[in-house]
C-alpha cells in the first residue's frame, strides 16, 4: 500500500478481501473443471469492478488507471485468470465509452458494466499476431450495414461472451485501413471455432471467431472508418498496465506462498527458512515484486495524465513486470521443491497462469521494438 491515498487502500482491502473469500477457494477448481465464473465475476461486478475506469453516467467506477491497477493487483492473488480475463473485459467496456458515440455507450455499458454481459476483444488473427496491423479481416460496407468476413484467433471468452469488439479492414492497406466494429452474439454469420485446450488461464475459454457473410449495422462502427488501429493500440496501452497489474498479483501471492513453506518445511534438521542462500533468493524476489509494482504505477499515472511518453511506459511496465514476475513465481515453485509442482499447491498454478502474460497484449519483443523504435526517432 505504500504510496497510496486512503480511498486507494480502501480499493485495495475490498479487492484483497474479495480474492481471499470468493476467488482463492475455488481457483484450482476452475482451473481443473475449465470453469468460467460468470456468477463470482457478476459479484464482483456489484463492487464495481467491471467497468473500472469507465464514466459513472453509463454505470462505470470513474476511477484512474492507478486505482484499475492497485484492483486488479489485488484480485490476481485470488486468481491470476479470472482477473485476467475481467482486465480485457474492462479493457473493451472503456473502449466503447470512450469512442462510442452517445447511443452506442447508453445500449452497451450499463449491461457491460454490472457484467450481465461480457466482452471480447478481437484483433489477433491465425496469420497476424505481433504484426496486426496486417489483419485481413474485411468489412464491405452495404447501405447502412457492412458484411464481414474473416477469422480471429485466441479470443479470450470466445463463444462464452456477448459483445465482439472487432477490428477489421474497412479500407485499403496498413494501419489507416482498420475500422472497429461491435458484433454481438446471435448475429447471423458469427460462430466459434473449438474450445482451444491451454496450459493455464483456463477460467477463461478461448476460441476462434469467425465471420461468414456476417451483416453488422453501421451504427454499431466506434469512431469513424480508419481510426480502429488507433483505438485497438490506446485500449491495449491501458491492457498492458492490466495485465502487468495481474502478473504483480501472482508474484506477491507466490512470495507469501514461499515465505510460508520455507517457515514450515524442515531439511537436514532445521527449517529452510534458516538457509541463508534462501534466504537471499526470497528478499531478491520481494525485491524484484517492488520494483515492478513502481513501474507499472508510475506508467499508470502517466497514461491517466495523458503525458507524451505513455505508451512507451506502459511497454517499459508491461515488459519489465511480466518478465520479472514470471521469475518470482517460478523461483516460488523451485523454493517448494517437489510439493510445488504437484496441483495441490496453489504455485504452479500462479506459474502456469502468468507464463501467458510475456505473449498477450503484445509480445515482449514487440514490447522491445517500442521502446527502442522510441528511443532511436
Amino acid at each position: 500500500s505504500a504510496g497510496l491515498s486512503e480511498e486507494q487502500k480502501e480499493f485495495q482491502k475490498v479487492a484483497l478481501d474479495f480474492a481471499a473469500k470468493e476467488m482463492a477457494p475455488r481457483m484450482a477448481e476452475w482451473d481443473e473443471k475449465e470453469t468460467f465464473p460468470v456468477e463470482t465475476m457478476r459479484k464482483a461486478a456489484q463492487l464495481g469492478f467491471g467497468g473500472i475506469y469507465v464514466k459513472p453516467d453509463v454505470g462505470g467506477s470513474g476511477l484512474s488507471r492507478v486505482d484499475t491497477s492497485v484492483i486488479f493487483e489485488a484480485l490476481s492473488t485470488g486468481c491470476t485468470s479470472t482477473t485476467a480475463y475481467m482486465s480485457i473485459h474492462n479493457m473493451c467496456v472503456w473502449m466503447i465509452d470512450t469512442f462510442g458515440n452517445e447511443e452506442q455507450r447508453h445500449k452497451f455499458c450499463p449491461s457491460l458494466c454490472s457484467m450481465e454481459k461480457f466482452a471480447s476483444y478481437c484483433l489477433t488473427e491465425p496469420g497476424s499476431g505481433s504484426d496486426a496491423a496486417s489483419l485481413l479481416t474485411a468489412a464491405q460496407r452495404k447501405g447502412d450495414t457492412y458484411v464481414l468476413n474473416g477469422s480471429k484467433a485466441f479470443i479470450s471468452g470466445g463463444g462464452d461472451t456477448d459483445v465482439y469488439v472487432v477490428m477489421c479492414r474497412t479500407g485499403g492497406p496498413g494501419p489507416k485501413g482498420i475500422s472497429c466494429l461491435v458484433v454481438e452474439k446471435g448475429t447471423p454469420g458469427l460462430s466459434f471455432g473449438k474450445k482451444e485446450r491451454k496450459v493455464g488461464w483456463n477460467s477463461q475459454p478461448t476460441r476462434a471467431v469467425i465471420f461468414e457473410d456476417c451483416i453488422v449495422p453501421v451504427g454499431n462502427r466506434l469512431g469513424a472508418e480508419g481510426q480502429g488501429f488507433s483505438i485497438a493500440m490506446k485500449g491495449l496501452n491501458g491492457g498492458r498496465i492490466n495485465i502487468a497489474s495481474c502478473s504483480l498479483g501472482a508474484a506477491h501471492a507466490s512470495v507469501l506462498l514461499a515465505r510460508d513453506h520455507l517457515t514450515v518445511r524442515k531439511q537436514f534438521g532445521e527449517p529452510l527458512a534458516n538457509n541463508q542462500y534462501l534466504q537471499f533468493r526470497l528478499a531478491e524476489m520481494a525485491t524484484r515484486l517492488v520494483a515492478a509494482r513502481l513501474m507499472v504505477r508510475h506508467a499508470a499515472r502517466a497514461l491517466q495524465e495523458g503525458q507524451e511518453d505513455a505508451a512507451v511506459l506502459c511497454s517499459m511496465a508491461k515488459l519489465f513486470a511480466t518478465d520479472e514476475c514470471f521469475l518470482i513465481c517460478n523461483q516460488a515453485l523451485q523454493m517448494h521443491g517437489g510439493y510445488g509442482y504437484l496441483k495441490d499447491y496453489a504455485v504452479q498454478q500462479f506459474v502456469r497462469d502468468i507464463r501467458v502474460h510475456q505473449i498477450l497484449e503484445g509480445t515482449n519483443e514487440v514490447m522491445r521494438m517500442i521502446v527502442a523504435r522510441n528511443l532511436l526517432q
